[in-house]
């Protein structure tokens, strides 16, 4: 699997050019550079029909987040993964309502200006106001309603400027979040009709719009009624009937954690998921000992794809993510991965050898 040996190259090659003394991570070119490092192989491994695998690419924001990403980025990161959930469960009507009022309450904590705050509670409520009246009187398309919000912010500007014109930040914010209330619903929506039908049945499956034990959900429910039968200390090894049955597919590759809760129950679970938590936070301490940037950064890198594999791994075992077949590092089955994730280890700890040898 050449997706697996990616991970380490592209680890490497992301510690290189993070190290360079003229790299800055706020900077727009530095962060164009690291998109297009991790687009590469992540790109690749998309036309094999591997999303799984390219997820795992993903993981690099916490790596940019150690070396002094904005933490308002990695808030947004997560404020679009809540959004693209609630608007597969909520109607857009709600989901719209929700992302004023969560922004109403953030831009006042953070200003504390009660006009200014009641300056854009005009503004978002008659913009909002006049596209949900447009659209249900003229039944907009997708195409016309991105038509029609170009319109918007183009007048957005006209009308804003003369208040903010000393004030452009809070112009642009201002503008932004009127965007987002405005396009978030509709944008989702036309993503998840263009993911392939397996993917748009897990992501159902996960979250409960659609319910199908025998179909897209099988492997789910048969691993936590593996799980569930475990019990407090479990069968015992090679003991377990649901996976030395078949009931579990993939039970030694995506889903071998479920025979790890069957055999030896909750307590071997959770020493497995200790276990694995204190081996990335003795990575993430090696790293932070480093005189290098080159190897701090490596190593958060591979503490990095390592909490990745192994929080997706877990959770969609117990169906707390989508299924996206990525191995459990160490215990699934497989050489490719066994390989890559040794060699991942193996270069950094030859790193950290050197350390001494590194004058800061």
């Amino acid at each position: 699997q050449p997706a697996e040996f990616a991970k380490f190259a592209t680890n490497l090659a992301i510690a290189y050019v993070m190290s360079r003394h003229n790299f800055k991570v706020m900077r727009f070119s530095s962060l164009l550079t690291i998109g297009l490092i991790l687009a590469l192989p992540a790109g690749l491994i998309i036309l094999q029909n591997d999303t799984g695998s390219a997820l795992v690419y993903s993981s690099f924001i916490l790596v940019l987040f150690r070396e002094g990403l904005h933490g308002s980025i990695l808030l947004l990161c997560f404020v679009a993964a809540a959004i693209f959930i609630m608007a597969l469960l909520y109607t857009p009507f709600t989901v719209l309502l929700v992302i004023i009022g969560g922004t109403l309450i953030a831009f006042y904590y953070y200003r504390h200006d009660i006009r200014e705050l009641f300056q854009i509670i005009l503004f978002i409520g008659c913009g909002f106001g006049l596209f949900v009246l447009i659209k249900w009187m003229f039944n907009l398309s997708i195409s016309d309603y991105y038509m029609l919000l170009i319109v918007y912010v183009i007048t957005s500007i006209t009308a804003i400027y003369p208040i903010y014109k000393r004030k452009m930040k809070n112009m642009i914010t201002l503008l932004l979040i009127s965007w987002l209330c405005v396009g978030a619903a509709p944008s989702v929506n036309y993503a998840f009709d263009h993911l392939q039908p397996h993917q748009q049945d897990r992501i159902n499956e996960l979250l409960g719009i659609k319910v199908d034990p025998k179909g897209t959900g099988y492997n789910v429910t048969q691993s936590k009624i593996a799980i569930g039968s475990g019990g407090l200390l479990g069968k015992g090894f090679l003991q377990g009937t649901q996976t030395k049955l078949n009931f579990v597919p993939e039970q030694s590759t995506d889903f071998i954690f479920c025979t790890v809760g069957e055999e030896w129950g909750f307590v071997g679970s959770t020493f497995i998921i200790v276990l694995l938590a204190v081996f990335i936070l003795r990575i993430i301490k090696l790293a932070e000992r480093q005189r290098s940037s080159f190897s701090r950064i490596y190593g958060y890198g591979v503490a990095s794809i390592l909490f990745f594999h192994v929080a997706v791994n877990i959770g969609m075992t117990i169906g707390m993510a989508p299924v996206i077949g990525i191995p459990l590092p160490f215990f699934s089955y497989g050489g490719s991965s066994l390989w890559s994730f040794t060699i991942l280890i193996f270069i950094f700890l030859r790193l950290d050898a050197n350390r001494l040898q590194v004058f800061r």
